[in-house]
């Protein structure tokens, strides 16, 4: 039963030595289906001789923002542009009216409730879609996976022979 070379990085609850320095450690690098997994420093995963981070090739070519996100951006920025204009509008004709102490007062007045009426923040714009927390991947150096693969065998292979085993007939004990 072969498995392929991607392993999930997670973290155990209890520490257990380290698959290459035996140090102790909480980090486990493990299949998808648990068929493998071992436990290892996050310093060997740094190490590209150990393992490197899986890039996934589709999720490359997607770009980081979507169509949506730009078209709801350009909307955006074009309310605020039209915004500014208008207070900009209305800031000149209270200048051409004169300088009265009303007439700036009414321009604060407007400006404070176009505050209250629609608060802007960046976040909260839009509610985005809460991604789910994805573990890191990574692939094993083709060295380290062989070795992965020959532990797996040699266990699967031990647990044939002792299926086997009892199957077989005795030696002969006599004399001839």
């Amino acid at each position: 039963m072969s498995f392929t070379n991607l392993y999930y990085k997670r973290t155990a609850g209890t520490a257990k030595p380290c698959y290459v320095c035996y140090k102790p450690t909480t980090t486990v690098l493990a299949t998808i289906n648990t068929v493998d997994f071992f436990y290892t420093c996050p310093t060997h995963l740094a190490d590209a001789g150990f393992a490197s981070p899986f890039q996934d090739p589709e999720a490359a070519k997607k770009p980081a923002v979507s169509e949506e996100d730009i078209g709801k951006a350009i909307k955006e920025y074009e309310e605020s542009q039209k915004r500014k204009k208008e207070v900009e509008k209305e800031k000149e004709k209270e200048k051409d009216k004169g300088k009265d102490g009303e007439g700036t007062k009414d321009v604060d007045e407007a400006k404070a409730k176009e505050d209250t009426s629609s608060p802007k923040l960046p976040g909260s714009l839009s509610p985005r879609a809460i991604s789910t927390p994805t573990h890191q991947r990574f692939t094993l150096h083709r060295d380290m996976f062989a070795m992965r693969l020959g532990e797996h065998r040699k266990r699967r292979q031990a647990a044939q022979v002792k299926d086997l085993a009892p199957r077989f007939p005795g030696a002969p004990r006599g004399t001839l």
